[in-house]
C-alpha cells in the first residue's frame, strides 16, 4: 500500500461480513477518508483507536468521499461531520436512495415489491417480523455536502490524485478511486475479494441493476490493473483477476437461471429455490429470512437481463412477474 496510506477496518456488529474497511488518507490538508463506517459506538471507537496508531484524532479529517449510500459506509461519515465539519461527498445517482432514507429508513418498501414480483409473498411477514425496515437509526441520514457525478480528480498531495469512477450496479451511484500513480484502486463493494456485491439493494434501485454492473465491471477490467483495496476482506493483488472471476460467475448464474425456466420454474421465487447460494452451495431453504429476500432479488436481477438480452421472455400477472421462453 501506498505511503501515507491506511486502512482501518471497522465492526460491524451482528453482520456476517464483521467488518469495514474505511482508508484513511494524508493530504496536504489533513486526512482524507474514503467511506466513513457505520454509525455504531463499537465502530466509532475502533476509529478513534486506529487514527491514534497512525498519529492522527478524528478531528484531523477534512474530507470523506463515500464509495455509496449503503449504512456500512455513510452514516458514520454524518456524525462526523457534524462534530468536526468534515465534509462529505457522495455519488449523485445515489440521491434518490438517500431522501429515501432520510423520509423513511429502510428498505424495506423496494424489498417488498421485489419479493411480491419474484412470487415470495410468504417471505414478506416474516421478514417484517424479523426488524426489518424499521425506522432505527433515522437521524444518522443527512444530504452531502458534494454530489459526485464520475470523471472528478481529487487533490491529495501535490501529483498524486484520486480519479472517481461511476460504476454502478450495487447502487446506482456507486464509485470507485483510482490512485494511478501509486497502483491502487478503492473499489467499495463493487470489487470485493471472496463475495460478489449484491446487485441494486437500494431504496430506488435501477430498472436493470445487473446490466450496469456488468458494464461497470467491464469498465474496470479496461483499466490499468493495480491493487485491489475493497471495502470488505482483504486487499488483493490484482483487480483484474478478481473481475474476471466475477463476470464468469454471473455468466454461469444467467445459465443456471435460464436452465431452470426451462424446466419448471416460472417465477423469481421458484427459479431461486433451484439454485445455490453462497460460497458453500446452500439450498435456498437453509438461508435466513434476510438471505431468501436477497436471493429472490438477484434471482430477478438475472432473470431480467434474460429478457433484455432477447433469451426469455416475461408476463405480469398481478404484482407477479412469469418468466418463459
Amino acid at each position: 500500500m501506498s505511503a501515507g496510506t491506511y486502512r482501518l477496518p471497522l465492526p460491524m456488529p451482528n453482520d456476517g461480513l464483521r467488518a469495514v474497511n474505511v482508508y484513511a488518507i494524508e493530504t496536504d490538508d489533513g486526512l482524507l477518508l474514503i467511506d466513513g463506517g457505520w454509525a455504531l459506538r463499537e465502530a466509532r471507537a475502533a476509529l478513534e483507536k486506529a487514527l491514534g496508531s497512525i498519529g492522527h484524532p478524528p478531528a484531523a479529517i477534512r474530507r470523506i468521499v463515500v464509495t455509496h449510500v449503503h449504512r456500512d459506509h455513510y452514516t458514520q461519515a454524518v456524525t462526523l461531520r457534524r462534530e468536526f465539519g468534515s465534509r462529505i461527498a457522495l455519488g449523485r445517482a445515489d440521491r434518490g436512495s438517500l431522501e429515501q432514507a432520510i423520509a423513511s429508513p429502510g428498505l424495506s418498501k423496494s424489498s417488498i415489491v421485489a419479493l411480491r414480483r419474484g412470487g415470495a409473498e410468504e417471505l414478506i411477514a416474516p421478514l417484517l417480523a424479523s426488524g426489518w425496515g424499521t425506522a432505527e437509526g433515522q437521524s444518522d441520514w443527512e444530504l452531502p455536502d458534494e454530489w459526485l457525478h464520475g470523471g472528478e480528480q481529487i487533490h491529495v498531495t501535490s501529483g498524486r490524485r484520486l480519479q472517481v469512477i461511476h460504476t454502478p450496479g450495487h447502487t446506482r451511484g456507486h464509485m470507485v478511486f483510482a490512485d494511478s500513480a501509486a497502483g491502487l484502486l478503492f473499489s467499495g463493494d463493487h470489487v470485493l475479494p471472496h463475495i460478489t456485491p449484491s446487485i441494486g439493494f437500494e431504496a430506488a434501485p435501477a430498472q436493470l441493476p445487473l446490466r450496469d454492473y456488468l458494464q461497470s465491471l467491464h469498465l474496470v477490467r479496461a483499466m490499468a490493473d493495480m491493487v485491489m483495496l475493497p471495502a470488505h476482506g482483504q486487499p488483493g493483488p490484482s483487480v483484474h483477476a478478481r473481475v474476471d472471476e466475477l463476470l464468469d460467475h454471473h455468466r454461469q448464474r444467467l445459465d443456471q437461471c435460464l436452465a431452470a425456466v426451462r424446466s419448471t420454474a416460472a417465477t423469481g421465487h421458484q427459479v431461486a429455490c433451484q439454485l445455490r447460494w453462497t460460497g458453500r452451495g446452500r439450498r435456498f431453504d437453509d438461508l435466513d429470512v434476510f438471505n431468501k429476500m436477497l436471493a429472490v432479488s438477484e434471482t430477478l436481477a438475472h432473470l431480467d437481463v434474460l429478457v433484455a438480452e432477447g433469451r426469455l421472455a416475461s408476463d405480469n400477472h398481478g404484482d407477479i412477474r412469469l418468466y418463459h421462453t
